[in-house]
């Protein structure tokens, strides 16, 4: 067996390493598994609203595949999410930051990402029919009626300023996400995190676009069927950064 001292370096080790490239990473497996069967469903509609417009703004001449792959992909209204989840990864990691650097709150890193392991193990449960709520997911009426609210004035101004008003949107895997990312305490990591996370979201909303909602409806039902998998795995490596960060804590 390991001597204690090095079995405690090991695992400050582990702990230091949301500090590196394993942030952005659990973010972006994040946004890739969580955008299967939260996004899709959620945010589809605006994005098949957005391509049938754009679509029909286009003269039939220069009606083709590549115009229909362009006018799905929407990259300014992603690229606006994008950008509102790295401002919001940024702000909440330095906020982290400082409340971590405070000694009593030293094990609030640990907090941070016992939490969001918390939402992922619930929502993975809940897909499997083990539990019946999904925590901060919210009702998914309110959350349309916010939609629509923010997404009238915001379309006028064009995709990529939608896209940064929509990124505000109440959304329980947004709040996850954002608990991982005060967990760094760093506010380039949290914006770069976040980033990550926003670009695990794009596959799928893109393949609705492309799709369309009842097509991509049964791509989906081939992957959701890993998603809860994916999530626990993701709950069980949130939950050992967490251990890992207060064993270094309380050294």
């Amino acid at each position: 067996m390991l001597p204690f001292e090095t079995m405690s370096q090991l695992c400050s080790a582990a702990a230091a390493s949301t500090e590196g490239y394993a942030l952005p990473a659990i973010l972006l497996a994040t946004g890739l598994t969580g955008s299967i069967v939260h996004c899709a469903p959620m945010c589809g509609p605006l994005v098949l609203a957005q391509v049938g417009d754009r679509l029909a703004r286009l003269p039939p001449a220069r009606l083709c595949e590549l115009s229909r792959l362009g006018a799905a992909a929407q990259l300014p209204y992603h690229l606006g999410r994008i950008t509102t989840y790295a401002a919001l990864g940024a702000l909440v990691a330095l906020a982290g930051g400082w409340l971590i650097d405070i000694p009593w709150l030293g094990c609030l890193r640990a907090v941070f990402l016992l939490t969001a392991a918390l939402y992922f193990m619930i929502t993975a449960l809940a897909r499997l029919g083990i539990v019946r709520t999904t925590p901060l997911a919210g009702s998914p009426r309110v959350v349309m009626q916010a939609m629509r609210r923010i997404a009238g004035p915001a379309r006028a101004l064009g995709s990529f300023p939608m896209g940064l008003a929509l990124g505000f949107l109440p959304c329980g895997l947004v709040y996850a996400a954002l608990g991982i990312a005060a967990a760094s305490g760093r506010p380039l990591l949290g914006a770069f995190g976040m980033a990550a996370f926003g670009l695990g979201t794009v596959p799928t909303l893109v393949a609705v676009g492309l799709l369309g909602h009842a097509a991509a409806k049964e791509v989906r039902s081939f992957t959701a069927a890993a998603s809860p998998f994916l999530m626990l795995a993701n709950a069980a490596l949130l939950a050992s950064l967490a251990l890992a960060s207060l064993i270094g804590a309380d050294r």
